[in-house]
């Protein structure tokens, strides 16, 4: 067996400064992909974020079980979104901010990184919105007895009623969480070092109540049909309150994935001759 072989079979993971590399090589890659591929893969991203969310919410739909349980089961549960991402492929918002490393190297311009989180932003939300609808037509919230529709907006309104900042710092805290997850996930050699990498990072943000833009995109419009329909006290998700996280969790979500790409990136960065 050859010492490539050998290499290529090694168990460990890879070490921060690899891990540093081929986060570099992936964002070239990311910045570089056609329009239209990236926007159907950042559609799949939406809807895998989605599904974790689902599965959330139909385990809170048990109002029986005490807090703790709720936020740190609950936040397994919503693990299934990005362990879908990064084991099955596609492009996720929240990683993608990770693309400030190969910028930072100059391996990208600041048009391709805005582009790739545009666009990726918007196929986000479109993804998250198809399943929004087929939850709908599922008829998913009439689990025990209409339970799970009043969790779907209690969640959804408690994401509304926080201020502005607050919402921001949310989301800023809550990226840091999702992209070291990821950031584990780039340096996993097998699917079993992957879910495993994830599970902590996720769960501890969905425990802690941090906000998720990707997420968010399903959450809040099911949150709003929902209570349209009579689920929840009157006006407990308004347009308004969806549109101000909406804008607050993108941001602080930027913040908190630039903070991580960029400590890496100081740290571990190699200078080209």
């Amino acid at each position: 067996m050859s010492d490539e072989d050998l290499r290529a079979l090694k168990p460990d993971a890879l070490s921060p400064a690899e891990t540093a590399l081929k986060a570099e090589t992936l964002g070239k890659t990311k910045a570089a992909m056609p329009l239209g591929k990236c926007f159907v893969s950042a559609m799949l991203a939406g809807a895998f974020i989605a599904l974790g969310g689902l599965y959330f919410c139909v385990f809170l739909g048990d109002p029986a079980m005490s807090f703790a349980v709720q936020r740190m089961v609950g936040g397994v549960c919503f693990c299934l979104g990005l362990v879908l991402v990064l084991c099955c492929g596609a492009e996720l918002f929240t990683g993608n901010t990770l693309l400030i490393c190969a910028k930072a190297s100059r391996k990208i311009s600041w048009s391709a990184t805005l582009k790739n989180w545009t666009t990726v932003w918007i196929g986000n939300l479109a993804g998250a919105l198809v399943i929004v609808g087929m939850v709908y037509m599922a008829q998913v919230f009439q689990m025990n007895g209409g339970a799970v529709g009043e969790a779907m907006v209690s969640i959804a309104a408690g994401k509304v009623s926080p201020d502005w900042i607050t919402l921001f710092f949310k989301g800023i805290l809550c990226n840091v969480l999702v992209c070291l997850a990821v950031w584990i996930g780039f340096s996993a050699r097998t699917v079993a070092d992957k879910v495993l990498g994830v599970l902590l990072p996720v769960s501890a943000f969905i425990a802690c109540g941090f906000e998720h833009c990707v997420a968010n995109m399903f959450l809040l419009p099911l949150g709003f049909v929902l209570n349209g329909m009579g689920f929840g006290a009157a006006d407990a998700v308004t347009l308004g309150g969806m549109l101000t996280n909406l804008s607050a969790a993108t941001l602080g979500n930027i913040a908190g994935g630039v903070l991580v790409g960029l400590a890496y990136w100081f740290i571990y960065r190699k200078k080209e001759s």
